[in-house]
């Protein structure tokens, strides 16, 4: 019963939602316009799902597929954005100051309709239906007032109730997300660390994977380095194949056993990947099976239900990065105390609805794409940001995430893996874009052995030092001393922890938690892709180990460049913290990895998991053992490693709201760009691990041998 009331409701929503668009006069002026495009995109994007999870669409041809695939994102693609009510800049000028921005995110907010249309969740779409129809008779209802107040004459009344206050329009949008935050919250855990989506779980296993239907049946967006990547495998020997599985599935059960953690307490695995590797992802599916491990698969949800947090999943292309962009915290426009407070509340209820069978839940295997194109966004006053209060909001919702999180699934018991490969957009051709692919496998199939030896005598020699300094050369212009954990038994334990190829694939670093008080200088890099955006000449200086000024060179020779220059970095990196600490202190040992990048030009193109082991590396943010730093975890000397806190850390005993900050980000030194990185003794002796790029310790000259002729 309960089932066919939905359907209905669903039914007249979505009829209400057709005449919307044949209607005129029923709102004021340009308001017309908006709703008549937006309820038409609505329509669109049901009858498309419909089609596209339909019998017929299984035997369609690809361009039939394709158009229709485009047809679910034609309102944001680049070429039509601009003129789109999804862009901030566009709404604001069409729709005013005030009700611009909220009908915008009412706009981009319909979008997240279209993972439940293909999930067949339907009661997830009506309710962004049903919020859009209630705005729609607020506008209604107030041309009706002012066309009574013309004719009775008051022709400034009317123009003044031509169009709904701001704030009951950002009342209703505000309403839907306190009454509809624990269902959808629920969906999504429910989804991350239990059952997946069934559409997604069904074509892994069994989609034919020979023709590339599936991807544009699946509802991701689906562009050339989704169709090139399918299309690459397809074509790879089942040996090959395997190989790229088995390396994925080993480095994760590694992960368990270095780790000290049983795998055996653990029975589902979530795949996290880009649309496109569904092959490995199917062998990768058969070895977990064989460690008795269930796979599951979800979407990457983008609703502003999920702003405060964080979400992931499998993923298709950007149809428009700008776009994601510009709507990533449209939740700003409602976000007060009241709906902090319910979304927090929403958020442990959620958790208590999926932590029984949350239990089994082992960790994500993650496949991390890289090749796309450096994206610099452009900055826009339209654009919706959290502001000050908002963001303390924003960062004590993500600590009760994580602490909920890591109850639910027994943080301690819980691990990960994560490998990374192209995307065809890295090459200009197919041969080319095959060489990387096949280098990018040899990366990540490095002999294990051989880089645990080398990096074992860097840590010895970095466990004789008190501080480390680092110094840059030609235009790099980091200067800076990192000072490092004081071991009490020299013979037990390790500063340094040596990192090969398990959780975090490939091969090749060495990393430690560096002691904030007395770290001090200068990070500087030429040029660098963080999280998937930019930075051109990015500077950050730490006092006592905590960021302290910032710039970069994105924004140079525009008005107020330094200042948008600043404000970029303390929204994508900072996260809008005040200041962060150094997390992490480490040298990237994989010269193979560096040499490949310079040899195809393709160094700036990678994404962090590679990048970070091309030279040393510097994190702002938690450090690598954030909740974790009471598990006892082993060098393979049979070492404990010791460096896990720093000053900030260790308050998680007494007041753990001050001790992390749900972020990580790593900087990487290129080794072109690396004068120098040596170890300080007590004495006062330097001794040098790196010099102008090249490494000098003893018993290090194997690394060398990839940067012949290169540095």
């Amino acid at each position: 019963m309960e089932n066919q009331l939905e359907n209905l409701r669903f039914g007249l929503a979505l009829n209400r939602i057709r005449e919307i668009p044949q209607e005129t006069g029923a709102v004021s002026g340009i308001f017309q316009n908006y709703f008549q495009d937006t309820a038409r995109e609505i329509a669109n994007f049901v009858d498309t799902a419909a089609y596209l999870t339909s019998k017929e669409a299984e035997k369609a041809d690809l361009d039939v597929l394709a158009d229709k695939n485009r047809l679910l994102y034609a309102d944001i693609l680049p070429d039509h954005y601009g003129s789109s009510w999804c862009c901030p800049d566009y709404a604001k000028k069409n729709l005013g100051d005030e009700l611009g921005p909220i009908l915008c995110a009412l706009a981009f907010e319909m979008r997240s309709m279209i993972p439940f249309l293909f999930e067949g969740e339907d009661d997830h779409a009506l309710i962004r239906m049903e919020v859009f129809l209630e705005v729609y008779r607020c506008f209604e209802n107030a041309k009706k007032d002012a066309d009574d107040l013309l004719e009775r004459g008051d022709k400034e009344g009317a123009e003044a109730a031509a169009a709904p206050r701001a704030r009951f329009v950002r009342g209703i949008l505000a309403g839907y997300l306190a009454d509809y935050a624990q269902d959808e919250l629920t969906y999504d855990l429910n989804a991350r660390l239990v059952d997946g989506s069934p559409s997604l779980n069904r074509m892994i296993a069994e989609a034919d994977l020979s023709n590339s239907g599936y991807l544009y049946r699946s509802g991701l967006f689906i562009g050339p380095n989704e169709t090139g990547t399918a299309k690459h495998l397809a074509g790879l020997t089942e040996e090959k194949v395997q190989k790229m599985a088995d390396t994925f599935t080993e480095g994760y059960r590694i992960g368990f056993v270095t780790t000290g953690k049983d795998l055996s307490k653990k029975k589902t695995v979530d795949l996290v990947y880009t649309a496109g590797f569904e092959r490995m992802m199917r062998k990768a599916r058969e070895n977990f099976a064989a460690l008795g491990k269930t796979c599951i698969a979800h979407r990457e949800l983008s609703s502003m239900f999920l702003q405060m947090g964080r979400t992931n999943g499998v993923t298709g292309g950007a149809a428009n990065r700008q776009a994601d962009y510009d709507h990533r915290e449209d939740l700003a426009l409602f976000l007060d105390d009241t709906l902090a407070n319910r979304m927090t509340e929403s958020l442990a209820l959620a958790f208590r609805a999926v932590a029984e069978r949350a239990k089994d839940y082992a960790g994500p295997a993650v496949v991390e794409p890289y090749g796309e194109a450096p994206f610099a966004p452009k900055e826009s006053g339209a654009r919706s940001t959290f502001d000050k209060v908002q963001n303390r909001m924003v960062t004590r919702y993500r600590q009760k995430f994580t602490d909920l999180y890591n109850e639910a699934v027994i943080g301690e018991n819980r691990s990960f893996t994560i490998i990374s490969f192209p995307l065809p957009e890295i090459a200009e051709d197919e041969t080319t874009y095959g060489e990387i692919f096949d280098e990018t496998i040899r990366l990540n199939t490095l002999d294990y052995h051989l880089y645990q030896t080398i990096q074992g005598k860097i840590i010895d020699a970095l466990n004789e030092c008190t501080k480390v300094v680092v110094k840059g050369r030609g235009d790099n212009r980091t200067d800076l001393t990192v000072q490092l954990y004081q071991p009490k038994n020299r013979d037990e334990e390790d500063i340094f922890e040596n990192c090969v190829a398990d959780v975090n694939i490939p091969v090749g670093e060495v990393f430690t938690t560096p002691v904030l008080t007395g770290t001090n200088g200068l990070l500087h890099v030429t040029g660098v892709y963080l999280n998937g955006l930019y930075y051109k000449d990015l500077a950050i200086t730490f006092r006592d180990g905590c960021t302290d000024t910032y710039a970069c060179g994105n924004f140079a020779g525009e008005e107020d460049g330094d200042e948008k220059g600043r404000a970029y970095i303390e929204e994508n990196i900072l996260f809008h913290h005040k200041s962060l600490p150094m997390g992490e202190c480490a040298i990237g040992t994989n010269t193979t990895a560096y040499a490949v990048g310079e040899k195809y030009g393709i160094s700036g193109r990678y994404g962090i998991l590679i990048a970070e082991k091309t030279g040393p590396h510097f994190a702002v943010g938690d450090t690598c053992y954030s909740h974790e730093e009471d598990l006892v975890t082993k060098n393979p000397d049979g070492k404990r490693i010791a460096a896990r806190d720093n000053e900030i850390s260790i308050k998680r005993k007494d007041h753990p709201e001050e001790a992390y900050f749900g972020c990580h980000t790593d900087i990487t030194i290129p080794y072109r760009e690396l004068g120098l990185f040596a170890g300080v003794r007590e004495d006062g002796m330097q001794v040098p691990i790196i010099r102008d790029g090249k490494f000098v310790l003893p018993g290090t000259d194997a690394l060398n041998e990839p940067l012949a002729g290169i540095v």
